[in-house]
């Protein structure tokens, strides 16, 4: 388990996977998250997933729960590694709308980066973010992240094309900020 201010980052547990699918089935909050079409999760997805994420190497998957209340509201991790060139790919997702917004998002990653650099010896950490979720834009400048490039018209939702940004922090990005 890794604190951070506001959330802890924790291994998924059984009970959580009812509320996963419920946020992930969340209309608003799965136009920020998933790139196709916008089809509902079943239970037993959701269930298979939860059965798999130990069996995956270099996939790291931490529930966010908050320090005051002890409730799961979203979830973030590693969802891919390059051991060779030290890259980690990233995400998260806040699904509890009454947590949006309040830096519980920015604390979880936070705390993630802080595992990945100073646990993992990795030394970038990348993700991709839509262009119109500035909220996330936001919050990832917030930790030190800054957009490498832009997929122009990668993604199409709510009836047009939007661009997809490429945002990374550098180890010694990340340690230079930490100390300040």
């Amino acid at each position: 388990m890794y604190t951070g201010e506001k959330v802890k980052l924790r291994a998924y547990r059984r009970e959580d996977v009812a509320l996963a699918q419920q946020y992930l089935n969340d209309a608003e909050t799965k136009r920020f998250l998933m790139p196709g079409v916008p089809y509902p999760f079943t239970l037993e997805e959701e269930n298979k997933w939860f059965e798999n994420i130990s069996s995956h190497k270099d996939i790291y998957s931490f529930a966010v729960e908050t320090i005051a209340e002890g409730k799961y509201i979203g979830g973030c991790g590693v969802n891919g590694l390059d051991w060779k060139n030290s890259v980690a790919t990233v995400g998260i997702f806040i699904g509890d709308k009454n947590y949006w917004g309040k830096g519980y998002g920015t604390d979880a990653m936070k705390v993630l980066l802080k595992f990945i650099f100073e646990q993992m010896n990795i030394n970038k950490v990348k993700l991709f973010v839509y262009s119109f979720n500035e909220r996330a834009v936001k919050s990832y400048e917030k930790c030190g992240f800054v957009r490498e490039g832009v997929l122009k018209q990668e993604i199409f939702r709510d009836g047009k094309y939007n661009d997809e940004y490429v945002m990374a922090i550098l180890k010694e990005e990340y340690f230079q900020q930490k100390f300040i």
